[in-house]
């Protein structure tokens, strides 16, 4: 699991570099919102989960640890979809699908750190 927690925040990073270059190259940057978000939720976050997956595969391989990985990728993908288009149309009917995002999101993060606090041990750690 952590191993693809990692895999899939290089993707997020890519495209928040990228929306980062096409923005200062074109100096529009209505999208700031969007790429802080990928960055930070996408390649930060994800990364950094990822890492204390690999490190503690009990958190891994529960079953927080699953729905956690899809939760957030959803709720990522739902919430930077609906802002990006919220943003370049102007449709504020896609408001509530960015909380919709958002709010699967949050219960990923809860469901984290619920899983850090009950399998994140030291007698779990993977030794090198």
């Amino acid at each position: 699991m952590g191993i693809n927690f990692i895999k899939i925040s290089v993707v997020y990073f890519v495209v928040g570099v990228t929306m980062g270059l096409y923005m200062s190259m074109t100096y529009n940057f209505q999208f700031t919102g969007v790429h802080a978000h990928i960055n930070l939720l996408g390649w930060t976050s994800m990364t950094l989960a990822g890492l204390i997956y690999f490190l503690f595969p009990k958190a891994a391989e529960s079953i927080l640890g699953k729905i956690h990985f899809v939760l957030h990728n959803i709720g990522l993908l739902v919430m930077m979809i609906a802002l990006f288009s919220l943003i370049q149309t102007g449709n504020d009917a896609l408001g509530p699908i960015v909380g919709i995002g958002g709010i699967t999101i949050t219960v990923s993060v809860i469901l984290f750190a619920i899983n850090v606090f009950t399998n994140v041990k030291a007698e779990n750690f993977r030794r090198p």
